[in-house]
């Protein structure tokens, strides 16, 4: 989108489009943990099987994520992102109708391709209309429609009928076919700065080319590692909470005030990195995602694990905002969204990660002890490696 074309109203009409999308994401992307109890059931699931459904959908969301942001940078973002949000909402709704354990991890692949493909683009959007000295802060409430999605889809969770599972995935489809219009109407078209849009080798270059070189790899490291933690939580905490003998009602209270709490750590994050405090929103955020772990696994009061899950929402999300606010400011308009996308795929591959390894330790006995001790090292990895980007950033 030409500098040119950007007015207040068309920025924040693009803001709040991409916000809305990014909810729907969110809904989505917790709609398999909030029926996760319900698909056990339903289809005589082990932890080990209900972890691969999990999975299913963020095997997708890896191609998608480099898919979108390539095909974004070449077409413009409008009508990736519209064929992005039509794909995710028809096979959410496919997921509903699924009659076998087949049929439903399909259904979740496909649903995870769309979704993928859909953020890079929101966050290179929500980046490119916003002025300078407030670009983190768009990317940040762009981004807080996924915490508030995910809380949307545990209050569906918490109020469906007769525990009909079914109906989270019903509003995860019909919602987003309906914005799929609104996309074709109101959002104004984008394309790259360049008239020519860079080839495959190009692209690649700019990312692994001097100066951006290291900095990409450090980038991709604290994806793999944050997104590996969130949604091992984002999956796996409804099943563990329930696991700990915390009712239904308990559990998905929780999952509300997590993913509230993703939208303060979000907000915050955002602000303290547009006042150029980047480094203490990292030192914030790790050190918390730890701290509310350990609460998680071991407070005893209902009272203390909501606090909990308060701080366990803005720090995990918080520190996914960090990374995603980081990216679009690495690379120039003409590979900003192939750098996210491929960011955010890196990332993927952390998330796919996660739960598959939540469930194989739980499966073998391992409880919350275990996971604990398998993820602390990577906060501090992800850590480090996101501290040093920004210093690189700052020297530069």
């Amino acid at each position: 989108m030409s500098s040119s074309a950007i007015t207040p109203r068309s920025s924040l009409r693009t803001i709040a489009l991409c916000f809305v999308v990014a909810l729907l994401e969110g809904l989505d992307l917790q709609a398999t943990g909030v029926a996760a109890p319900h698909l056990i059931r339903e289809f005589d699931l082990s932890p080990a099987a209900l972890g691969w459904v999990f999975t299913a959908g963020l095997v997708g969301l890896l191609p998608g994520a480099v898919a979108g942001g390539w095909l974004a940078d070449r077409l413009g973002r409008k009508r990736v992102l519209i064929a992005a949000v039509g794909l995710f909402g028809l096979f959410s709704l496919l997921t509903a109708h699924s009659a076998s354990y087949a049929q439903l991890l399909a259904a979740r692949l496909i649903t995870g391709l769309g979704m993928g493909a859909a953020l890079p683009i929101l966050i290179a959007l929500s980046s490119e209309v916003a002025s300078r000295e407030l670009r983190n802060m768009a990317v940040s409430l762009t981004y807080c429609g996924v915490p508030l999605g995910g809380a949307c889809a545990a209050l569906i969770g918490m109020f469906s009928v007769m525990g009909e599972w079914r109906l989270v995935f019903y509003v995860g489809g019909v919602a987003p076919l309906l914005i799929a219009g609104l996309l074709v109407l109101w959002l104004p078209e984008s394309r790259p700065a360049g008239s020519h849009p860079l080839s495959l080798a190009q692209s690649a270059n700019a990312l692994f080319g001097r100066p951006r070189g290291r900095s990409t790899l450090l980038l991709w490291c604290s994806c793999f590692c944050t997104l590996m933690i969130l949604y091992m939580l984002l999956n796996w905490l409804p099943t563990l909470l329930a696991g700990r003998g915390l009712s239904r009602l308990d559990s998905a209270f929780i999952q509300v005030l997590f993913n509230l709490g993703g939208v303060f750590g979000v907000l915050l994050a955002g602000r303290l990195m547009d006042r150029q405090r980047s480094l203490l929103a990292v030192a914030l955020v790790y050190p918390g995602m730890l701290l509310a772990l350990a609460a998680l696994g071991y407070v005893e009061q209902v009272q203390l694990l909501y606090a909990a899950g308060i701080l366990a929402g803005a720090c995990a999300v918080g520190g996914q905002l960090i990374l995603y606010a980081l990216a679009p400011r690495l690379y120039p308009d003409d590979v900003r969204a192939t750098g996210v996308g491929v960011a955010v795929a890196v990332g993927r591959l952390g998330s796919m990660s996660g739960p598959l390894m939540a469930g194989q330790l739980l499966a073998a006995g391992a409880g919350v002890g275990g996971l604990l001790v398998a993820t602390s090292p990577l906060l501090v990895l992800a850590a480090g490696s996101v501290a040093v980007v920004l210093r690189f950033e700052a020297d530069a």
